[in-house]
């Protein structure tokens, strides 16, 4: 029981992988008047294209809240459309902070917890609530969100990480998070921070019962080496 106590844990990081920000990233803007801002629905499809192209990319999630059934406070780490991830996480145990870190590589996850080393475990320990190929998989990752997100409407131009972004409102549903945030159900309320320049996707905010996730995306394709520890 020992040893899926940390894995348990990881599932609940797993779990919200891409609902998926970030002290770091700063976001700032300002409201142009609406006849100047893009459509939404245009601006979404085409960062749904442009997500399905990426390869790699780091990402950086908070979160706020009592979301049922989830630990995480924070992680952090690299991320491959293959499916492979490294990085770190903050989760609550029994009231206490514990940190961890992470590495998946093909069906293996390497745990290792604030003591010893790491802990080479199936990854099936792990997707059974959450598979964290999903995230840049364009069928199930957060292309598909993207592309099947309703209601679009653009609020203002915003600057995140220094970059140029459109602010779009949109509403996912919990079926279409699935690959995601398994378990959600009914209409969920997001908020979108789509670069001008790419239309890549910076940032995303969803507003969960109890709760927020918010994951910001930066470094895309940038050369990435993930190997088992």
């Amino acid at each position: 029981m020992s040893r899926l106590r940390p894995v348990l844990a990881l599932s609940a990081v797993l779990f919200v992988l891409v609902a998926c920000t970030p002290d770091k990233a700063t976001t700032s803007g300002s409201t142009a008047p609406a006849a100047n801002l893009p459509a939404g629905d245009a601006l979404v499809k085409e960062s749904a294209t442009a997500m399905r192209e990426i390869r790699t990319a780091q990402f950086l999630i908070t979160a706020e809240g009592e979301v049922a059934g989830l630990s995480l406070r924070r992680a952090e780490g690299t991320l491959t459309k293959e499916g492979s991830a490294k990085g770190t996480a903050q989760v609550e145990q029994s009231g206490a902070a514990v940190e961890l870190e992470f590495v998946i590589v093909g069906d293996k996850l390497y745990l290792k917890g604030p003591t010893g080393g790491y802990q080479a475990l199936p990854l099936t320990l792990a997707a059974n609530v959450y598979d964290p190929s999903a995230i840049l998989d364009p069928e199930r990752g957060i292309a598909k969100v993207l592309g099947s997100a309703t209601g679009a409407t653009t609020e203002a131009s915003e600057q995140v990480d220094g970059k140029d972004a459109w602010r779009v409102a949109v509403t996912t549903t919990g079926t279409d998070l699935a690959g995601l945030i398994p378990g959600l159900t009914g209409s969920i309320p997001a908020k979108l921070w789509i670069a001008d320049a790419d239309k890549r996707l910076l940032k995303a905010a969803f507003t969960l019962s109890g709760g927020t996730a918010t994951v910001t995306f930066k470094e895309f394709d940038a050369p990435v080496t993930i190997s088992a520890p």
